[in-house]
């Protein structure tokens, strides 16, 4: 009986560890896509507004 309640206790431990390795790997990923859309923003709101506007069609 007393194997079982620590052979438990060792298999709780694991999936929490597990399920806390997770979380913070999605917390990383998270925050890399977080900054790769603020670069994108950037890159955006840096480009010229008339940018696009003119086509030149003679060749």
């Amino acid at each position: 009986m007393d194997m079982a309640i620590a052979a438990l206790s060792v298999d709780m431990n694991a999936a929490r560890v597990q399920q806390e390795l997770g979380i913070s790997v999605l917390k990383m990923a998270m925050a890399a896509d977080n900054s790769a859309v603020e670069e994108a923003l950037e890159v955006v709101e840096s480009l010229d507004p008339a940018l696009g506007n003119n086509l030149d069609v003679t060749a």
